[in-house]
C-alpha cells in the first residue's frame, strides 16, 4: 500500500511510534471528514465495555460502543451502510455514512431492523485542527491509505483490523504487526 495525502473516506493506521500512547495505539480510523479547517475520523477497533443499551437503556440491543476517541466521550456518533433506513445521512465515501435520523434510527433497533455489521456507535472522536493531521502524516505518527474494505469495513473483526493493514503495508510494517502489544513482554 502506498502512502496517500489524507482525505475523507480513507483509513489512518497508527504507526509504531504510537505504540506507548494510551488513546491510538494500534489503531485504525476512519476520516469522516477532512477539509482546510481540520479533520474528523472515528476509531474503528477500540471497543469499550459498554454497549448501547449501557448508554441508552431504550435502546433495546446490545451493541457494542466503541471509542471514536479523545474530543466529546460523552457524545454518541454512528457510522453505517443503510442510508436507505436512516435519513438525513452523509455519505463518507464508498456507501458508508455518517450520522442521520436518531428517532428512525431508534425505532429501526427496537424492531430488530438493523444489525451490527450495518452499523458502529462511537463515543467521541478524534480531531485534529488545520494543517494538523498532515503535519503527523508527515512525521509518520499515521499511514493514510484508500479504504480497500469499502462499505464492508464495518464486517471486519475489529480486533484483527490494525495487524491486517500493517502486514498488508509489508516490509518494516510486518515486523511491527507481529511485536506484542507490551514491547515489555518482548
Amino acid at each position: 500500500m502506498k502512502q496517500l495525502t489524507p482525505t475523507k473516506g480513507k483509513l489512518l493506521i497508527a504507526d509504531s511510534s504510537v505504540l506507548l500512547d494510551t488513546v491510538f495505539s494500534r489503531t485504525v480510523l476512519l476520516l469522516a471528514e477532512h477539509n482546510a479547517k481540520g479533520s474528523v475520523g472515528f476509531i474503528l477497533n477500540k471497543p469499550l465495555n459498554l454497549t448501547l443499551q449501557d448508554v441508552i437503556p431504550e435502546a433495546s440491543v446490545n451493541f457494542r460502543i466503541f471509542s471514536g476517541g479523545p474530543v466529546e466521550q460523552d457524545n454518541l456518533y454512528f457510522i453505517h451502510t443503510i442510508p436507505s433506513l436512516i435519513p438525513n445521512s452523509i455519505e463518507i465515501k464508498d456507501g458508508i455514512f455518517w450520522g442521520g435520523d436518531y428517532e428512525i434510527l431508534f425505532e429501526l433497533l427496537k424492531e430488530n431492523k438493523v444489525s451490527q455489521k450495518d452499523i458502529r456507535f462511537f463515543l467521541g472522536y478524534s480531531g485534529w485542527e488545520e494543517n494538523q493531521l498532515q503535519e503527523e502524516v508527515q512525521q509518520k505518527a499515521w499511514t493514510c491509505v484508500e479504504n480497500q474494505f469499502t462499505n464492508h469495513l464495518l464486517e471486519k473483526t475489529p480486533s484483527k483490523l490494525w495487524k491486517e493493514l500493517m502486514i498488508d503495508l509489508g516490509d518494516e510494517f510486518i515486523i511491527w504487526a507481529n511485536a506484542p502489544e507490551d514491547p515489555v513482554m518482548n
